[in-house]
């Protein structure tokens, strides 16, 4: 544990269940080696039997009144110290966002307002944004209940389709509401946009042009951007793997981190134009008949898989800690350590991820530079570790089940 010369109480108080809030209570017990209380949904997953975790299950959590009253609570009985206010999903940071300004003084909720995330998380608004400062995107047609079967589309099949507020979107389930739909005809769109308006969502489908390349085309940008504004840190991430599952599609399972100057650049332009604050997360993938690499959206937090960034040497609690409550002025860094973060067990990378990489990824797993959010020695955690490596060795079967390898290039 590093030393730190803030001394004063704090106390993080995170709102999730999954690998997200795990990584981030993983990076405050490594900087600090403190335990972080946690607000889920449910008693399942990473987080809920976790040494380094203090979880409560609240099925009413994603309630505004039911949030907000839990950091009050939390607050009024932390008033020795500062308190840290995190949401580890898109439905808390909105929820965090629209009701912070009803903390108290010593709660500490590193975000954006309200209007600026409603913005940022409505993929239609956000592209305009792209467009306006050169935040280049793939080809898109936003899709409306009443437009029915009477639309052309600008590009051809295969289609990506996905709802433009994930968050509205997944309180209206219905069987088989993938994340992300590929559709490889212009039949399948229609049925599909028929399947989500029968159950319930109301609002835009974002239907685009189908990017060509595997999975280790994707990259991913996490950044934090102080009270100020200004970005203090980027850390891109080269995907080379994904999961396959219906629910899980497009979740990371494999990133090296990479140096991208140019591409870090545009985005933290981009950031520090709107004013953002807080953690930020890009889906970005690159296409190969332009050069270009196209974003896909903003996640106004910190990423599922976040834990590449602190495990490559960067960790993202001590970046807060620093900026919130030391109020240091930190030099703006890209991230240039060499790192690989994993959540599949070796024999999914070598089966699944392109030759071309393996050489590269035999060689930091000797070099000890590879990392995994689940599995943390710190956590004394038994039922964890247990549940961890079932968890780990389980993408063994549902890569056979779901994923047909992309044949290579020669």
């Amino acid at each position: 544990m590093s030393e730190t010369c803030y001394t004063e109480p704090f106390y993080p108080l995170l709102f999730g269940g999954d690998i997200n809030v795990y990584s981030v209570a993983r990076a405050f017990h490594e900087a600090y080696g403190m335990k972080s209380t946690c607000y889920g949904k449910y008693a399942s997953g990473p987080a809920s039997h976790s040494r380094i975790i203090d979880y409560h299950p609240c099925p009413e959590i994603e309630s505004l009144e039911v949030l907000c009253g839990k950091v009050l609570s939390f607050a009024a009985a932390h008033t020795d110290g500062k308190v840290i206010v995190l949401g580890c999903g898109d439905a808390y940071v909105e929820l965090i966002a629209r009701c912070m300004d009803r903390f108290p003084e010593h709660c500490i909720a590193p975000y954006s307002p309200a209007e600026m995330i409603d913005t940022l998380i409505q993929k239609d608004r956000f592209y305009e944004l792209c467009d306006r400062y050169g935040i280049d995107r793939p080809a898109t047609f936003l899709y409306t209940k009443e437009m029915g079967e009477d639309f052309v589309l600008p590009f051809d099949a295969p289609y990506v389709c996905k709802p433009a507020n994930s968050v509205e979107y997944w309180e209206h389930p219905f069987p088989g509401n993938d994340k992300v739909f590929i559709l490889q005809t212009f039949a399948e769109l229609k049925e599909t946009l028929a399947r989500v308006y029968a159950g319930g969502y109301p609002g835009i489908m974002v239907i685009q042009e189908f990017i060509p390349g595997d999975d280790s085309y994707m990259r991913v940008l996490t950044n934090y951007s102080d009270a100020n504004g200004k970005v203090k840190l980027m850390c891109l991430g080269h995907v080379l793997l994904e999961e396959h599952t219906p629910h899980g599609l497009g979740n990371h399972a494999v990133i090296l981190t990479e140096y991208e100057e140019e591409l870090c650049l545009r985005f933290r332009h981009f950031l520090e134009e709107i004013g953002y604050v807080g953690f930020s997360n890009f889906d970005i993938k690159y296409d190969s008949r332009d050069g270009k690499f196209k974003a896909f959206e903003i996640n106004c937090r910190q990423g599922r898989s976040n834990y590449y960034v602190t495990g490559a040497g960067y960790n993202i609690a001590r970046l807060l800690v620093e900026d919130r409550l030391e109020h240091k002025d930190a030099e703006f860094v890209i991230a240039d350590r060499e790192s690989l973060w994993s959540v599949v067990p070796e024999k999914v990378r070598r089966e699944y991820i392109p030759l071309r990489y393996q050489d590269t990824m035999e060689r930091l797993v000797r070099e000890k530079k590879v990392s995994n959010s689940l599995l943390y020695a710190g956590d004394a955690s038994l039922y964890h570790r247990i549940w961890a490596v079932k968890n780990i060795h389980s993408h063994i079967k549902k890569y056979a089940k779901y994923y047909r390898k992309p044949m290579e290039k020669s």
